[in-house]
Formats: C-alpha cells, sequence, structure tokens
C-alpha cells in the first residue's frame, strides 16, 4: 500500500515538474491534471481546445468576460489572467492544457439522462458536437468532462446576461441567445446525459 501511495505522489510531483511554467499559478484551482476543483468552483480544463482556452484567457485580460460586478469569479480569473504577461504565455498554458487527458469530475446534479440526449441533440449539438466534444470551426468549447456545476452556472450567466453581453464577445452573445431557450429542468437533463458520457 506504502509502495502505491508513493507512485501516486510520485507521479502527481512529476506531472507538477513537466506542467508549463506559466500554468504553476493555475495549479491551485485548476488542479495539477487540469482537473478542476468543484470546492473553488474552478472548472476541468484538462483536454479543452487550446484555441477556446486562449480566447478565454485573453477575454478576461481585456475585460471582456469578467467586468460584471455580480460576476465574482468572473473578477477573480481577470486578476489571474493578467498574471500572464503576453500572448505567449496565455498560449503555452491553453497547449499544456489541451494536451491533458480530460477527467470527468463528480456529478452534482440530477436529471433524465434520456430525455437530456434528446434535448442535446435539438439544442446544443449542432454546435458542441454530437458527443460534448466541442467545434472548433464554430468556437464552440467542449462540455463533457468540464463539470456540471461549472455548466449550470455558466448557462445561469448567460441566462441573465452576465456573461455574453460584450459586444466583443461574439460567441457568447450567442451563446446568450440559446440559453433562453432552455429551462432549468430541461438543462439538469442535458447536464445528466453529458455526466453519463463518462461511462
Amino acid at each position: 500500500m506504502r509502495s502505491l501511495i508513493a507512485v501516486c505522489l510520485l507521479s502527481i510531483a512529476c506531472t507538477a515538474l513537466h506542467a508549463t511554467p506559466q500554468y504553476q499559478t493555475c495549479i491551485s484551482c485548476h488542479g495539477d491534471q487540469g482537473q478542476g476543483n468543484p470546492a473553488l468552483k474552478a472548472p476541468a480544463l484538462a483536454g479543452q481546445s487550446a484555441s477556446y482556452l486562449a480566447r478565454q484567457l485573453s477575454h478576461f485580460k481585456a475585460g471582456i468576460r469578467g467586468s460584471d460586478a455580480s460576476d465574482t469569479l468572473g473578477q477573480q480569473m481577470r486578476a489571474m489572467a493578467n498574471t500572464l504577461p503576453d500572448q505567449a504565455a496565455i498560449e503555452a498554458v491553453s497547449n499544456y492544457l489541451s494536451t491533458l487527458p480530460r477527467t470527468w469530475p463528480a456529478a452534482t446534479v440530477e436529471g433524465n439522462a434520456e430525455a437530456g440526449y434528446k434535448l442535446y441533440n435539438m439544442k446544443c449539438g449542432a454546435c458542441h458536437g454530437p458527443n460534448g466534444q466541442g467545434n472548433e470551426a464554430l468556437k464552440a468549447p467542449a462540455l463533457a468532462g468540464v463539470g456540471d456545476a461549472y455548466l449550470a452556472r455558466q448557462f445561469e450567466q448567460f441566462k441573465t446576461g452576465v456573461r455574453g453581453s460584450h459586444p466583443q464577445d461574439r460567441p457568447g452573445r450567442q451563446m446568450k441567445m440559446m440559453a433562453t431557450h432552455m429551462s432549468s429542468a430541461e438543462l439538469h437533463d442535458v447536464l445528466a446525459y453529458l455526466n453519463g458520457l463518462a461511462q
């Protein structure tokens, strides 16, 4: 048992050492494997599209995202994004995270996954892909493996205009419009379906 624990600790230490230096400040919230931390409301980032991550970091730095007074988590991310000095640092972090294997945070919502499958394919799949893997051509991020609590929070922010209202955030404005076409109950069904993709 001790040898197994030692191997696990060594693996974590090695991963942290091999992370791009610019990611070191992100580990405390998003984890050494990009697995996120639901307790800190930090989403899993592992396996997400590099272009999407770079765009979001740039948006945080520029105040396109996270500038609403009610978005305290977004404001925290703005401060963190500003520790990245330039576009090269943003791309280094984004590229590193995109190479990590996708993780699956524990489910926190309940819903009807079968109904969610139908709703997802009717309302979400055309942009986010049939299995929630994202679509870079449409600037749509992966949804599978991000974490249902984070997705639910972002959906509500789109719905209320906290996110997606900035004129320079075209994909965000599209998502803001789409968020008005789904109820909270339907969202829980969709999240249940996305959670089921881990199995």
